[in-house]
């Protein structure tokens, strides 16, 4: 296949992002149809991505579209019967995280990747593509912080989202499957096994809509794993200087910490405020450079025939996790993952 002819179905924040790579980053793929039941959105595609095909429904743009793969960023809610429709369909799949709000889901989609083995699918768990996160993989893989036995990871996002997160918190999953699953899936990626238990607390104190919401704006979670390694994740939603997201991973002859500073760039400001560190204003600015890997990737494995990286159970079990967590988080008490 010379070129891969795509359509995408949601076109927010991260579907411009995936839309504006296929359509000008990956000259191996074409960008054929876009998808949306936003009004806005649609012209979004037709202005600025050059997408002549337009739908508001997505079957019917699985029905009409001459198209090879789909890349799904919608509501986390519809992820799992989208992708078994798509792979029914006859079309390779990217979707992006998390796989599914609840496990059944996920089993759903899974079903719909085996009866389909000659597709590709890919989760789109991106922060393995930041080449930071992939460095720190390649020195653990080498030994060089010996065996690695805990995994400390911090995901803050900026507090002048926090109302637009509070408007998307009732369909989200809440904020360990919507925030935290991209730290339990690197948790699980360095640690090398699975999470066996789980406590988790939430709080709010700065947004009450969050719990109106049935969420809270900020998450701690504490696991152990199989191999009795430990993990401790917070997650939060009011960070006041950007973006702040950092990762720590212990071993028996060392550490390897990503990204302490979520810094901006490498200056250094000098001013009366004292020496100052800019940081990082959103996801999209962090990992502008790990979501055109991923799609690369993707494009890449539907030409030559490989499979992914991540897969379908990568998303199953993270999920599986995720929902122990808010589980764990809504009773307050220790809970056994499965």
């Amino acid at each position: 296949m010379e070129q891969v002819r795509v359509g995408i179905v949601g076109l927010g924040r991260l579907g411009k992002i995936h839309g504006q790579n296929l359509a000008y980053q990956i000259p191996k793929a074409k960008l054929c149809a876009a998808c949306s039941i936003v009004p806005q959105e649609l012209e979004f595609a037709k202005t600025q991505l050059g997408v002549q095909e337009v739908y508001g429904d997505y079957r019917e743009m699985l029905e009409k579209a001459e198209i090879d793969a789909v890349v799904i960023v919608t509501t986390s809610s519809e992820h799992c019967w989208q992708i078994a429709s798509a792979l029914d369909a006859g079309k390779h799949v990217f979707c992006d995280k998390p796989l599914g709000v609840d496990v059944r889901q996920c089993l759903q989609a899974e079903a719909a990747v085996k009866r389909h083995p000659e597709l590709a699918f890919m989760l789109g768990f991106m922060r393995r593509y930041d080449k930071s996160y992939a460095y720190a993989k390649q020195k653990i893989e080498a030994g060089e912080i010996g065996v690695p036995y805990m995994v400390k990871a911090t995901g803050v996002d900026p507090e002048a989202l926090a109302e637009g997160a509070i408007r998307f918190a009732k369909t989200s999953g809440g904020i360990f499957l919507d925030m935290a699953i991209h730290d339990i899936d690197l948790m699980r990626w360095f640690l090398g096994c699975e999470a066996t238990e789980v406590y988790a607390l939430g709080a709010t104190f700065r947004h009450p809509g969050f719990r109106e919401a049935g969420d809270d704006e900020t998450g701690a979670a504490l696991y152990r794993f199989e191999n009795g390694g430990i993990g401790i994740i917070h997650v939060g939603r009011t960070a006041p200087h950007g973006y702040h997201v950092e990762t720590e991973v212990i071993g028996t002859e060392g550490s390897i910490r990503i990204s302490a500073v979520p810094e901006k760039n490498l200056a250094m400001l000098f001013n009366s405020a004292g020496a100052v560190t800019e940081c990082v204003e959103s996801f999209p600015e962090r990992f502008e450079e790990a979501y055109l890997l991923e799609m690369r990737e993707f494009i890449d494995c539907v030409r030559s025939g490989r499979k992914p990286g991540v897969s379908v159970s990568d998303g199953t079990k993270a999920t599986v996790i995720g929902c122990a967590t808010t589980e764990a988080w809504k009773k307050g008490a220790l809970v056994k993952i499965q």
